[in-house]
């Protein structure tokens, strides 16, 4: 088990933010993986796993615990029950990005949308990471984890991971615990082979943000080409020579609010029903018609609403800093918050709650963190 002298974190992450903890191991294998965590477990020692770092914000104390390293790497390709479609089985600490540009390049269809997101395979199950309308709950089949509780290593289905919008029972909410302590292994998802050809884009929020109309056909290279360029023009694609992609990603979830709240919004402020509108149908047997045809029944639905407009129109706008800081607000991107050089985890902290405070005086909604935090409050 390969113990290594600990590095600062603010070299890890990408907020870069935190000082050396007391101890970390770097796994480059899955049984040095599982080696590790059960000793780490074993010894009741404070701990956590980081892959990209990419999701993490860390106070500026030092972690007084084990942090594990996860560096595993890998892709097995395996046939899949459905017809037109494979599966891969994919590392924990294997790139994500690495991951869809291995599976467009092979013409898989599912995670294309994902293009430039940054961090692991092994994370993107927790957050159900998601962009431009696309979420690995989509075709994730299973997770291999190993169980805190058990030291043991099991499959689970997805249909039991507790999928939701930015979440699962592995996340670590702000001011909650996560419903497991569980470290996944290895992901496995169930892509459409769909080759190099053009074909229809589902779904209205990727058409909008790459310009597309509803009768357009593209091919899946296509959408990763144009996914990264509109992610690099908001600073979200990793790039050491461009201080607004010293962050977190977005700092701040969309908001997911009902519909009666969202009516209170301003009618600019962008937002997509989480649920198809339905229109159901009323069958009445002739025997039993009277001549009065029932209201429909009503439906509620939840309303996912933009949290960078929501910022920018409670008054801070890309690029906003507070006085002496060295944290700030992406120039490209209002939902980044960033280290523009040398900003502590207290600095980005004091800019995070001005924005929560700004955003709930103005439209009386709290935005919550998405990244994990470390010894840090907000």
């Amino acid at each position: 088990m390969p113990e290594i002298e600990p590095i600062p974190l603010a070299q890890l992450t990408t907020l870069r933010t935190g000082a050396a903890p007391a101890r970390m191991i770097d796994a480059h294998t899955r049984d040095e993986l599982v080696a590790a965590l059960r000793d780490t477990w074993a010894g009741g020692d404070d701990w956590f796993v980081l892959g990209g770092g990419s999701n993490l914000f860390v106070g500026d104390e030092p972690f007084e615990g084990t942090v594990v390293r996860i560096l595993t790497e890998g892709i097995e390709r395996m046939p899949s029950p459905h017809p037109g479609r494979v599966r891969l089985r994919v590392e924990a600490g294997h790139s994500w990005d690495a991951l869809v540009a291995s599976a467009v390049a092979e013409g898989l269809a599912g995670i294309e949308a994902m293009s430039g997101i940054p961090g692991t395979v092994g994370a993107a199950p927790v957050q159900n990471i998601g962009a431009y309308g696309q979420e690995i709950a989509e075709t994730l089949v299973e997770v291999e984890l190993i169980d805190e509780e058990s030291g043991d290593v099991q499959t689970v289905p997805a249909s039991e991971l507790g999928l939701g919008f930015r979440t699962s029972v592995f996340k670590h909410h702000y001011g909650f615990v996560a419903e497991r302590s569980a470290v996944i292994l290895s992901v496995t998802l169930d892509l459409a082979e769909v080759g190099g050809a053009e074909r229809p884009v589902a779904g209205e929020q990727l058409r909008t943000a790459l310009g597309l109309g509803p009768e357009a056909s593209v091919s899946v290279g296509w959408i990763r080409d144009h996914v990264l360029e509109t992610r690099r023009r908001k600073g979200m694609v990793l790039d050491a020579d461009d201080p607004d992609t010293s962050s977190a990603g977005s700092f701040f979830q969309n908001a997911i609010v009902s519909e009666s709240f969202a009516r209170t919004l301003p009618d600019a402020c962008p937002r997509w029903p989480m649920t198809p509108a339905l229109d159901p149908v009323t069958v009445i047997p002739l025997a039993a018609f009277d001549g009065i045809v029932p209201p429909p029944p009503e439906y509620r639905t939840e309303v996912k609403v933009s949290a960078g407009w929501l910022i920018e129109h409670a008054g801070v706008g890309k690029g906003f800093r507070l006085p002496r800081s060295r944290a700030g607000l992406s120039t490209k991107h209002a939902l980044a918050l960033t280290n523009r050089g040398g900003a502590t985890a207290a600095e980005l902290a004091e800019l995070a709650r001005f924005i929560q405070g700004r955003v709930q005086s103005e439209f009386g909604l709290i935005l919550q963190p998405e990244p994990v935090l470390v010894g840090v409050e907000i």
